[in-house]
């Protein structure tokens, strides 16, 4: 970490004048960090040590912003409607993405009313309802692929034959994306989630997959289906929303699916590299819902923070003000390593109960697709250690490949035999 700005206290206050407000702390640089396996970032447990509240300067944007790390305080702002999305949009906030356009309707950047409207419209492709109606169809999906990698035989990359196509084609199913667009689709989100080609190269993969889902809602506002484009569709159709509201929406969900492959990489590999972990999931299947909520508390499912909100007044936060029109980060990965909410954190406790973990969000933004990521993750941990009973990795750990310059953090590769 380098400070990049000291501030210096003056002397104490005489008795009988109002006391001076504690100084600012420095602003840190946050670099964008490639890191391999699982391990957790140490720029931002370098943060959590220094305090609940950080000022930060990521590598992109202008200017620095607050970031939360403390578990109650994340919270408090992300569940207070004095710090708002929307603001965000129209400037330039110090941030990790290099590509910046955000899209009107997108459910990230909406503030109340407006998020419940938006929501409204996708809500019923999303509810437990839902899933159980997908359940069927997800589990044929999920053998077909297992199926194909049980005949061929070990070793199998279990990234490229299980964890990228299954999400891939579940998400796709329920959005409602044409099988002979899945794979132009699959690459625009992954180039999207990516820092390696810098801003060009993700402006060029938004220009095409909004594109597509602009015509895509357009085509399906007749249908009667109930998939997300179709639902979106007839929402514009009646008025609900605008086309570009659509497009705004549906977008993130798109690439949502993203977020399993690379978060069941990590749980897997957590499994294949802790042999007593591994044990507790084979000889207790019944009592694999806990574990399963262990792990994605412990991952480090995104690389450094997500989407910025502002202050809409003066808000104090543990002791510090946050002046109106300062932006703020929280870290989900902070809060879960919250000593005071989860003993011992650094410790993956398969009986850890309660556990509050916040690895969906909290509040307003709560992940849309959280309901659907738990289905896929459990058919997908499920599976693959019933079909496969002696699971192993066929390579050493170390040998095990990281995806480098990305947003959200898995393995490229997990080499399996069995």
């Amino acid at each position: 970490m380098t400070t990049v700005e000291t501030t210096l206290t003056g002397p104490s206050p005489e008795p009988d004048r109002e006391p001076v407000p504690a100084a600012p702390p420095p602003v840190r640089d946050w670099p964008a960090c490639d890191l391999d396996g699982t391990a957790f970032d140490p720029v931002l447990a370098g943060f959590m040590r220094e305090g609940p509240l950080t000022r930060i300067r990521l590598p992109h944007g202008e200017g620095w912003a607050w970031l939360a790390t403390r578990y109650d305080d994340v919270r408090l702002i992300t569940n207070d409607p004095r710090f708002g999305r929307a603001e965000v949009t129209r400037r330039q906030v110090t941030r990790m993405a290099p590509n910046f356009a955000p899209r009107p309707g997108s459910l990230a950047w909406a503030d109340q009313p407006d998020h419940n409207r938006l929501r409204k419209a996708v809500a019923g492709a999303f509810t437990v309802s839902a899933a159980k109606r997908l359940r069927p169809r997800a589990q044929a999906v999920l053998d077909e692929l297992v199926d194909g990698v049980v005949a061929d035989g070990p070793p199998a990359d279990l990234v490229e034959r299980v964890l990228e196509p299954f999400p891939l084609t579940v998400v796709s199913e329920v959005m409602g994306v044409p099988a002979a667009d899945r794979e132009r689709v699959h690459a625009w989100t992954r180039q999207i989630i990516s820092t390696s080609g810098g801003p060009e190269a993700a402006g060029q993969a938004k220009t095409g997959l909004y594109g597509w889902i602009a015509a895509t809602v357009r085509a399906r506002a007749h249908s009667t289906d109930e998939d997300v484009y179709a639902l979106l569709g007839r929402a514009v159709l009646r008025g609900e929303i605008a086309e570009e509201e659509a497009v705004g929406l549906a977008g993130p969900l798109q690439i949502g699916g993203e977020a399993v492959t690379h978060n069941c990489g990590q749980m897997l590999y957590l499994m294949l590299t802790r042999p007593e972990l591994m044990e507790r999931m084979r000889t207790r299947p019944e009592a694999r819902g806990p574990v399963l909520d262990e792990l994605l508390r412990h991952i480090p499912h995104r690389s450094s923070v997500g989407l910025a909100r502002i202050a809409r007044e003066d808000v104090e936060v543990a002791g510090r003000l946050i002046a109106a029109g300062e932006p703020v980060y929280v870290s989900y990965l902070a809060a879960n390593r919250d000593p005071a909410v989860f003993p011992d954190p650094e410790r993956i406790d398969p009986d850890r109960d309660p556990n509050p973990h916040l690895a969906f969000g909290n509040g307003p933004h709560y992940c849309t697709g959280a309901v659907l990521a738990r289905l896929q993750t459990e058919l997908l941990v499920d599976t693959l250690l019933d079909r496969l009973p002696g699971l192993r990795l066929a390579v050493p750990p170390e040998q095990v490949r990281w995806r480098q310059k990305t947003m959200i953090r898995g393995p490229r590769t997990l080499p399996v035999t069995w």
